[in-house]
C-alpha cells in the first residue's frame, strides 16, 4: 500500500530566488524619505512603503487583499455535504439494485419478498439511520451488497483522511491486511503519544515508530514534537469542519461513523488520538467554525484540507499585517504564501523582505540615542544626489545650457588647460606638457625614445574658474501654512538638494540652514528632514535674519548669499528678552525690526533672493519692497519648481558676472 498525504512545508530557508526582480533601494529610499520629510518617522515611513509596494511590485496591502479574496473564494465555492451526498448516492444505488433483484427472483418465497420490500420501503428518511438499519440486512443482490460495502469503506477512508491527508485515495480498494496496518499504526501512535504526555518517551521510541510507520508521514518529522504539530493542526481543522456543519449534518456523520470499515475499534482509536492531540496542543483552534456558502460539495478529508487552508490564510493575514510587537518581514511564511497565492506572491514578499533588511542592514537607517530610527548620512547623500539630479533636469529645461566660461587664477578646474605664464600657481597638466615636448622634439628632428628635455613653452597648466567662495544662508519658512498649503515637502527637498550641491561640488562654500516659525533656529540637514510640521502660528523672519547675520560674521572673507523661502508676511519678531512677539495682521514693530535687520545685512554686501510661495497680494508687495532695499531679486516659483529656482539662484550668485554650464555642478 502506498500512502499519499497532503504535503506540509516549513518556512523558506534557501537563497534568493533567481527569478525575483532586483531590489530597487533607490525607489524605496525616495519613498521613505518623502514620507519622512512630510513628518512621518522613518520606521513608519518604511512600513508605509512596504504596505504600498513599488511602481511594479505588490505591497503588503495588495498581498493581504489577495489573501482575503482567496479566503472568500474558498468559502463561497464549497459546502460541507460532500461525504453525505456520496453516501446517499451509494445508498440509493444499493436499495434500487436490491429492489430489482427482488422483483426478478421468481424462486424467492413471496412472504420473504414482501417482508424485504417492506423493509426497503420503510427505511428512515435519515441517510445515517437508513445505513445503520441496513447493517444487518441480508442482501440478495451482489451489486447492492457491493454498493453498501462501499459506504462503509468510503466512511472509513474519509474519517482517516481527516487525520492523515491522502488516506482516502491511498486506501481505495485496500485489503483487510492494509486496514490492519493502519489500525496497527494508530495503536502504536497512541501509545507513543501517551508516553509523551507522561514524559516517559525517548528519542529511540520516536525513531522506532518512524522506522515502522514512516510511510504515513511524508512531512518527515524529525522529532515527536514535529510529529505532534503536524497531526494536531490537521485534527484541529477536522474539528472545525464538523463545527462548521449544520447540526443535522453533524448528527448524520456521527451516526454514520459507526459504520466506518464496519470497525468500532477504528473510531475508538481515532477518538483516543484526538484526545491525546488536544491535550498536547491545547493552543490549536479546536472550537472555531466557518460559514460555507458554495455549491461544490466537500468530503471529510478535502473539507479538512480547506479548513487547514483557511487557518493558513488567517496566519498569513496576521503576518502581512505586521501589527504585532517585533514584527519583521522575515516572519513571513513564504512557502505558505506561494502555496496559497502562487509563486509570484512569494517573490513579491521576499523582495519586500529584502528591501526591509537592506534598509536596516545597508546603513540607510540608523538609531538615534533615544533608540528611534533616522535616515543615515549615507541615505541623505544618496537622496540628495537623486534630488539634485532632478533639479538639474528642471533647471536645464527651464533656462537652457550656458557654456561660456571665465578662466582665472583660483577655483574649480574647468577640464581645460592653457600655456604656463609667469606667476601661475596652478598644477601642471602633465599629459599635455609631455605631449607638447614629444611633438617639439620630433618636429626638431630628434628621437623622443632617447629621452625628453622640457622647454618652458611645453608647459601647460590646468585651467580654473575665477570664483569667490560663498557663505550661503538658506532661510526656510516652517510656519504651519507651509504644511497646510502643500509646500512642506518641496521646501525640504529644496534644502537637501542645495545641501548636497554645496557639500559635494562646492566644498569651499559654507551653507547654513535656518528654519523660522514662531522662533528661528539653525539646523543641520538631518534635523530639518526629520522635523515635523508645527501647528503653532508665527513667521519670525526677524529672528532668521539675526541668525543669518551671525553666520555671515563667522565667514568674513566669503561672499554672503541670502536665500529666503516663505509663504507669508512676517507676523513675529524677537524681543530684547528673547521672547517672540506674535500678531496678526503683521504688527508695525515686527515689520520695522525685520526691515532694519535686512538693511544691516544689505550694508555688508549680501546678495539676497526672496522666493515667494503663493499669490498673497500682501506678501507680494512686502517681498518686492524688501528686495529693492538690498538690490535683491524676487522669484515666485510653483512649489514643484522651488528646488530648481533656489539652486539656480545660488549658482547665479556663485558665478556672478560669469556664465556657467550645467556640467559645473550636475
Amino acid at each position: 500500500m502506498t500512502a499519499h498525504h497532503r504535503s506540509r512545508y516549513s518556512r523558506y530557508a534557501g537563497g534568493p530566488d533567481p527569478l525575483a526582480p532586483p531590489v530597487d533601494l533607490a525607489e524605496a529610499l525616495d519613498a521613505v524619505a518623502e514620507d519622512v520629510m512630510a513628518g512621518y518617522s522613518p520606521r513608519h515611513a518604511l512600513q508605509e512603503y512596504l504596505r504600498r509596494g513599488g511602481r511594479n511590485r505588490e505591497g503588503l496591502d495588495d498581498l493581504a487583499g489577495r489573501v482575503q479574496q482567496r479566503r472568500k473564494d474558498l468559502l463561497g465555492r464549497h459546502k460541507l455535504d460532500g461525504t453525505l451526498n456520496e453516501v446517499q448516492k451509494l445508498l440509493e444505488t444499493a436499495v434500487l439494485e436490491e429492489r430489482k433483484q427482488l422483483a426478478r427472483d421468481v424462486r424467492m418465497d413471496d412472504t420473504d419478498r414482501a417482508f424485504r420490500e417492506m423493509q426497503l420501503q420503510n427505511l428512515p428518511k435519515s441517510t445515517a439511520a437508513a445505513v445503520n438499519e441496513l447493517a444487518s440486512y441480508d442482501w440478495q443482490s451482489s451489486t447492492a451488497r457491493e454498493a453498501y460495502e462501499q459506504i462503509k469503506d468510503l466512511l472509513g477512508r474519509e474519517i482517516l483522511d481527516q487525520r492523515f491527508a491522502g488516506m482516502k485515495q491511498a486506501l481505495e480498494g485496500a485489503t483487510e491486511e492494509d486496514r490492519a496496518v493502519v489500525a496497527e499504526m494508530l495503536g502504536d501512535l497512541n501509545e507513543l503519544l501517551d508516553k509523551h504526555r507522561r514524559g516517559e518517551d525517548t528519542d529511540a521510541d520516536f525513531q522506532e515508530f518512524m522506522t515502522k510507520h514512516g510511510e504515513f508521514f511524508p512531512e518527515n518529522p524529525q522529532s515527536v514534537e514535529e510529529l505532534i504539530d503536524a497531526l494536531a493542526e490537521r485534527a484541529a481543522a477536522a474539528q472545525r469542519m464538523l463545527r462548521s456543519m449544520s447540526a443535522e449534518q453533524r448528527e448524520e456523520l456521527m451516526q454514520l461513523s459507526a459504520q466506518a470499515f464496519g470497525s468500532p475499534e477504528l473510531m475508538a482509536q481515532l477518538g483516543q488520538l484526538d484526545a491525546n492531540l488536544q491535550a498536547l496542543r491545547p493552543g490549536e483552534d479546536w472550537s472555531g467554525s466557518e460559514q460555507f456558502d458554495g455549491e461544490e460539495g466537500l468530503g471529510l478529508g478535502d473539507g479538512t484540507g480547506v479548513l487547514q487552508d483557511l487557518a493558513e490564510l488567517d496566519e498569513l493575514a496576521e503576518q502581512l499585517s505586521q501589527s504585532y510587537n517585533g514584527s519583521r518581514l522575515d516572519d513571513l511564511d513564504l512557502e505558505a504564501l506561494g502555496r496559497q497565492l502562487g509563486q509570484d506572491a512569494a517573490v513579491s514578499a521576499r523582495t519586500l523582505a529584502e528591501i526591509e533588511k537592506a534598509m536596516h542592514d545597508g546603513g540607510f537607517l540608523q538609531r538615534n540615542a533615544d533608540g528611534d530610527l533616522k535616515l543615515s548620512p549615507q541615505a541623505m547623500r544618496r537622496l540628495g544626489r537623486s534630488l539634485l539630479r532632478d533639479t538639474a533636469k528642471q533647471l536645464s529645461g527651464r533656462q537652457g545650457r550656458r557654456d561660456t566660461r571665465a578662466a582665472g587664477a583660483a577655483g574649480e578646474q574647468t577640464g581645460s588647460s592653457r600655456p604656463w605664464e609667469f606667476g601661475d600657481a596652478e598644477p601642471w597638466d602633465v599629459t599635455r606638457t609631455i605631449t607638447n615636448a614629444i611633438r617639439r622634439t620630433i618636429a626638431d628632428g630628434g628621437d623622443s625614445r632617447r629621452g625628453l628635455r622640457l622647454a618652458v613653452d611645453d608647459i601647460e597648466v590646468t585651467e580654473t574658474e575665477a570664483r569667490t567662495q560663498a557663505a550661503v544662508a538658506l532661510l526656510v519658512d516652517v510656519s504651519f501654512s507651509m504644511a497646510a498649503e502643500g509646500r512642506w515637502v518641496p521646501m525640504k527637498r529644496t534644502a537637501l538638494a542645495l545641501h548636497h550641491l554645496v557639500s559635494t561640488k562646492f566644498r569651499g562654500d559654507r551653507l547654513q540652514l535656518i528654519a523660522f516659525g514662531r522662533y528661528a533656529q539653525s539646523m543641520d540637514i538631518g534635523e530639518l528632514m526629520a522635523s515635523p510640521a508645527l501647528r503653532e502660528q508665527g513667521t519670525n523672519l526677524h529672528h532668521g535674519l539675526l541668525l543669518a547675520g551671525r553666520f555671515f560674521r563667522k565667514h568674513p572673507s566669503m561672499q554672503p548669499v541670502l536665500l529666503v523661502v516663505t509663504d507669508g508676511e512676517p507676523t513675529a519678531h524677537l524681543l530684547a528678552d528673547g521672547d517672540s512677539w506674535f500678531n496678526w495682521p503683521p504688527d508695525a514693530e515686527t515689520i520695522r525690526v525685520t526691515v532694519a535687520e535686512l538693511d544691516r545685512l544689505g550694508r555688508s554686501g549680501v546678495q539676497a533672493t526672496f522666493f515667494r510661495l503663493g499669490n498673497d497680494p500682501g506678501l507680494e508687495r512686502f517681498i518686492q519692497k524688501m528686495a529693492r532695499r538690498v538690490d535683491g531679486r524676487v522669484v515666485a516659483p510653483e512649489a514643484g519648481d522651488l528646488g530648481a529656482a533656489v539652486v539656480g539662484e545660488y549658482l547665479r550668485a556663485h558665478f556672478r558676472g560669469q556664465a556657467y554650464s550645467d556640467d559645473d555642478w550636475a
